[in-house]
């Protein structure tokens, strides 16, 4: 039961903690100037690779960010959901504070880690890490590259035509929160996502399962979820997108692409190659080591810097000192599946709107639904297709959950010929065929 008379002065708590993040950005401080990554390709074209010099401009107010926060975090009542919230969200934006101010150390790594996880360890009641997961994927992935002929995807469209393309089927949906398409000089990804506009990379080249996959993970999770914190009437944390909801995000954002079939078997290595790039650059690996990797795995060079220099935003290029944002796709992509079967399972599907509901963590989700339940949390008013109707959901979630069952070492394809004649065989019509 929410009593009214608890939630003023967590309100005030959560004012602070909006007024004191407003401006504070991540990856904007983080990116590599385009002109750094042209020059180590022309090192590398000569035979001489020089690994990155890179310098950062720190905003200022992260001491007063940090104190605002710490303050929040030492009056929230943790008993509470709301409290909890409050809590974990300050902790957050202190943590992501105190690692912009430790660019180019190792205290940058261990605060990218306590945000965005370590793939190369072992999970918690699990007995494999996101990094074995991910060379999982790629095993199996390269299996199918190998014995099958999968046909290239031809990245043949410029950043503006695709930019039409996505304002196509932008603007029929979100109608009352319009959404621009940019195009973007400089930009670390192909492609970023707010609330207001999806950037695009002015000299990347696209596919139309690019399209996809931006529309259903950028403009169907990301801007969508923004959209849906600002839309709540009593809790403006959930539109802030703190950085501990990056996980959750990802892997949200990532399963939609498989969910709409968007997922190319590309697109998935590359995200995989993303986790072992962070993974070998926390073991030492430096930043010519990364892109030879990627390069490697037959990306192109501009691709692969640009994939190394992900890895390496505010780290150390040396090595040791990555940003391990990268593995959070793989990691909350597992997370995300499981928790919706979970859900599943345990008879709580309501849970799964709440997901869209705002920038949350799964853990987010299960503390606040007595908010829900009271009315102080809404449900989404922008949810994928694939996630709103829960019939079609956990039915494509327990038949998943079901094939887990099966050991394809065991099966080849001549099983199924082999299955057919044992129903065949010492059946009456079989004998009677077999006596005539």
């Amino acid at each position: 039961m929410i009593l009214q008379d608890e939630l003023a002065p967590l309100f005030a708590l959560e004012q602070e903690i909006v007024e004191a993040s407003k401006g504070f950005q991540i990856l904007s401080v983080l990116q590599w100037p385009s002109h750094v990554l042209e020059s180590f390709l022309a090192t590398w074209r000569t035979g001489n690779p020089q690994i990155p010099e890179v310098s950062y401009e720190i905003p200022e107010g992260l001491d007063a960010l940090c104190a605002t926060m710490e303050s929040v975090m030492q009056r929230a009542p943790l008993e509470h959901p709301l409290g909890d919230l409050l809590y974990k969200t300050a902790w957050s934006y202190s943590t992501a504070a105190r690692m912009l101010q430790a660019v180019g150390t190792p205290d940058f790594s261990e605060r990218s880690i306590e945000l965005y996880g370590k793939p190369n360890e072992k999970r918690p009641r699990q007995d494999w890490s996101d990094a074995e997961a991910a060379e999982f994927l790629l095993e199996k992935s390269a299996d199918l590259l190998q014995h099958a002929s999968v046909p290239d995807t031809d990245a043949d469209i410029d950043a503006h035509t695709l930019a039409t393309k996505l304002r196509a089927r932008i603007d029929p949906i979100f109608v009352e929160d319009p959404i621009e398409v940019e195009v973007a000089p400089e930009l670390a990804s192909k492609a970023a996502a707010g609330s207001k506009r999806v950037r695009l990379r002015a000299d990347a080249r696209f596919s139309e399962l690019d399209c996809d996959q931006l529309f259903q993970h950028e403009v169907m999770v990301h801007s969508a979820t923004m959209l849906n914190g600002r839309h709540q009437p009593h809790l403006d944390i959930l539109g802030l997108g703190s950085p501990r909801t990056t996980r959750t995000q990802e892997g949200l954002a990532t399963l939609a692409e498989i969910m709409t079939g968007s997922m190319d078997l590309v697109r998935l290595r590359r995200i995989a190659l993303r986790v072992r790039a962070v993974t070998m650059a926390l073991e030492g690996a430096d930043f010519i080591d990364v892109f030879r990797m990627f390069l490697e795995e037959g990306q192109s060079a501009e691709e692969s810097v640009q994939s190394a220099a992900r890895v390496f935003r505010g780290g150390n290029p040396r090595g040791g000192v990555p940003f391990t944002k990268d593995g959070t796709y793989i990691a909350g992509l597992l997370e995300v599946h499981t928790f919706l079967r979970v859900a599943v399972r345990d008879g709580r599907p309501d849970l799964i709107p709440l997901l869209f509901a705002g920038r949350l963590t799964l853990g987010d989700v299960v503390v606040i639904a007595p908010l829900a339940k009271a009315g102080l949390v809404q449900g989404p008013r922008y949810i994928p297709t694939w996630a709103s109707d829960l019939r079609r959901l956990t039915a494509t979630l327990a038949y998943g959950a079901f094939q887990t069952f099966i050991d394809l070492e065991r099966v080849k394809l001549h099983s199924a010929v082999r299955h057919e004649e044992r129903r065949i065989e010492g059946s009456p019509a079989a004998e009677a065929a077999d006596e005539a």
